[in-house]
Parts: C-alpha cells; sequence; structure tokens
C-alpha cells in the first residue's frame, strides 16, 4: 500500500479505468513518476449535452427522472457508488472523480426545453441522482439555483437530495415551491462521528451542520427528510437510532436508509480507504459487508441491491424500523401536487 496522503481527498488512488487500454503507473521507486504523487488539484471541465433529464427505470425508486448539472464531485465520498460513472469520461473512478468536475452549464435551459415539449407531463424529476447538485463548485456557479427558478416558473415538482448545507442559500426559492406542494429536500447523513465523516466523506458539510440546515428549512415550511446512506456494518450501523431521532427532532417528516455495495473499481477504493484508516477492523468490515451481498461486495439485482439480504442486513432493517417508529410516528411527506404545471409556462386565471 502507497502511504501517500493527499488531505481533503476521499481516496489516494488513481484507480485503473477498465474502458482504456493504456494507463499511467507510479511504480518507479526511483522517483521517474514523483509529478504524479503530487496532490490533485480540482479541474473544471464544460460539456454541452442535448438532453439533460433522463428517465429513472430501476424498480427501486418510484417512478421519477433524474437530472444532474454536474459530473463526478468534490465531495470525494470513498464508497460513492457515482465514482464508476466517471469512467465512462475517461477518467478514473479514484482521484479523478473528485478533482475533475464536469459541468453542464446549459442545464437549466435544457430543463426548460424538455418542459415545454408537449409530450411531457409533470413527474418529480430528482437533481442529485447521480452526484451532489450542491457540491462545492455550485458556490460559484450556481447552476441548481437556475433550475430551481426553472422548476417555479413552471411550477414543476423537484426532489432534492445533498450532503451540502449549502442548499439554505436558496431557501427563497424552496420556500415558494413548498408553498404548492412541489419539493422535497433529503439531507443524506450516515454519522454523527466527525472523526469518521472527515476521512469518509472529506468535503462535505458535518452532521450537525446538515441538521442545523435541515431545522431551518423545516422551520419555513419546506419538506425535509433524512437518508441514512450508506450504512456500513460494522463503522456506522450502529448510529441507526441516533441519526433518526436527531433528524426527528430537526423538523425530518421522512427517512430511508441503504446499505454500503462497492461496485466496479470503488471495491479497490474502499478496501485501501479500510487499510489506511481502519486497520484493526478492515476485516471485520469487508467480511461483514460481503454478508450483505451473497458473499460479495456488490449486487445489481433490483429490489435487493439497496438493503441487502441475510441476517446484517436483516438486524440493520428491523433498527432502522424500530427507530424510524420510535421517533417518527406517522409523520410523511406530502405528495407532490402535479396539477399546479403549467403548461407551457402559462398562467391561468384559477392559480392560486
Amino acid at each position: 500500500m502507497d502511504n501517500t496522503q493527499f488531505k481533503g481527498r476521499g481516496t489516494q488512488l488513481q484507480s485503473h479505468n477498465p474502458y482504456l487500454s493504456s494507463v499511467y503507473v507510479t511504480e518507479h521507486k526511483e522517483g521517474l513518476d514523483e509529478a504524479l504523487l503530487t496532490a490533485p488539484q480540482t479541474k473544471v471541465f464544460y460539456e454541452t449535452p442535448r438532453k439533460i433529464v433522463n428517465k429513472v427505470d430501476s424498480p427501486d425508486l418510484k417512478a421519477m427522472y433524474s437530472l444532474n448539472p454536474y459530473q463526478g464531485c468534490e465531495h470525494g465520498c470513498t464508497y460513492c457508488y457515482a465514482r464508476t460513472t466517471h469512467e465512462y469520461w475517461g477518467y478514473s473512478a479514484g482521484l479523478d472523480f473528485e478533482s475533475k468536475i464536469i459541468v453542464k452549464k446549459n442545464a437549466p435551459a435544457l430543463l426548460e426545453q424538455q418542459l415545454l415539449l408537449k409530450r411531457w407531463r409533470p413527474s418529480p424529476i430528482m437533481l442529485s441522482g447521480n452526484t451532489d447538485c450542491y457540491q462545492p463548485l455550485e458556490r460559484k456557479l450556481g447552476i441548481t439555483r437556475k433550475l430551481l427558478e426553472v422548476f417555479l416558473k413552471y411550477r414543476h415538482p423537484v426532489g432534492i437530495i445533498t450532503k451540502n448545507s449549502l442548499v439554505i442559500r436558496d431557501i427563497d426559492l424552496l420556500e415558494e415551491l413548498a408553498e404548492h406542494q412541489l419539493v422535497h429536500v433529503y439531507f443524506s447523513i450516515n454519522s454523527l462521528n466527525e472523526d469518521l465523516r472527515k476521512v469518509l466523506e472529506p468535503r462535505t458539510a458535518s452532521a450537525l451542520k446538515k441538521m442545523k440546515t435541515m431545522e431551518k428549512l423545516a422551520s419555513r415550511g419546506i419538506p425535509v427528510g433524512i437518508m441514512a446512506a450508506p450504512l456500513i456494518p460494522g463503522l456506522n450501523h450502529h448510529e441507526i437510532p441516533s441519526l433518526l431521532k436527531m433528524a426527528a427532532e430537526h423538523g425530518a417528516s421522512e427517512a430511508g436508509y441503504t446499505v454500503v455495495r462497492l461496485n466496479g473499481t470503488i471495491a479497490q477504493l474502499f478496501e485501501d480507504w479500510l487499510e489506511r484508516h481502519f486497520p484493526d477492523r478492515k476485516e471485520k468490515v469487508w467480511n461483514q459487508v460481503c454478508s450483505l451481498h451473497g458473499g460479495k461486495v456488490n449486487d445489481s439485482v433490483f429490489g435487493r441491491r439497496q438493503q441487502g439480504e441475510g441476517p446484517i442486513a436483516m438486524a440493520i432493517k428491523n433498527l432502522f424500523h424500530t427507530s424510524k417508529k420510535k421517533y417518527f410516528g406517522e409523520r410523511s411527506l406530502p405528495a407532490f401536487d402535479v396539477s399546479k404545471f403549467r403548461k407551457g409556462g402559462n398562467y391561468t386565471l384559477f392559480e392560486g
């Protein structure tokens, strides 16, 4: 294992891209590749796609669409399932994923084009289906805010899931969307342990900061929830009761969870991460992750991949549902009101 440590990065590896026929390596101890061992600086690349709204076909999720203004994510979450999508762009799922960010500046215009289509019928569109729409670069570029302006203009339902407190910047738009039952905001929080958070997902907001942001949104009538994700046996699954209790106390109306699954090259990244940060329990954590997925660290089968199977998966499920019942009771998020949709962006005489 290379002992190189890049501060603020979730992984320390530049994993191999299976789609490339050649790859850079850093094997020469003589220092011939020394330049490759310097801390990677974030680079921004711009893309102009022709389509931005994608239908989610997964039976694990309710019928909806997703929209991702960014590819790659500076948050650097070690376990992120989206890392492997960076390989399709010719990059690594490792350090490239969190340092080479692809930006879709025309996303708001493309969204508006989609909503203007005669065949379009309003259905919730999820921001951050792949990477976080409120990652650090959003503070400067403001693409997500412009997207929310489009959603508000057309009175179209939108869902958000984020690990960043930057969402508070757009509270004015979210509040107006909430008045028409057109928005849900989920905060992804998997641990209250700051020492763990700093190495597992280094550039995300702290759990406390996200909880405070959740509370602020809820106080303004914006429906909020928590996704305890991913739950990693041996690291954070025991925190389920405290996570749900704190979220409920800070205004959350809904809670969900997923267990960790290490698809593709993410397995290599996570194994290296365990060796670096938790060598004393590496084997235990690795074996328990395998127990969730039939002896492997990943399972792609719909209906089973998000919550796993086996005794540990069942224990996690029972703990989650017991805790949810205790702290959330009969709470739930309000249903989206698709009747408010302004076809063609036009007002009607009967709008409230």
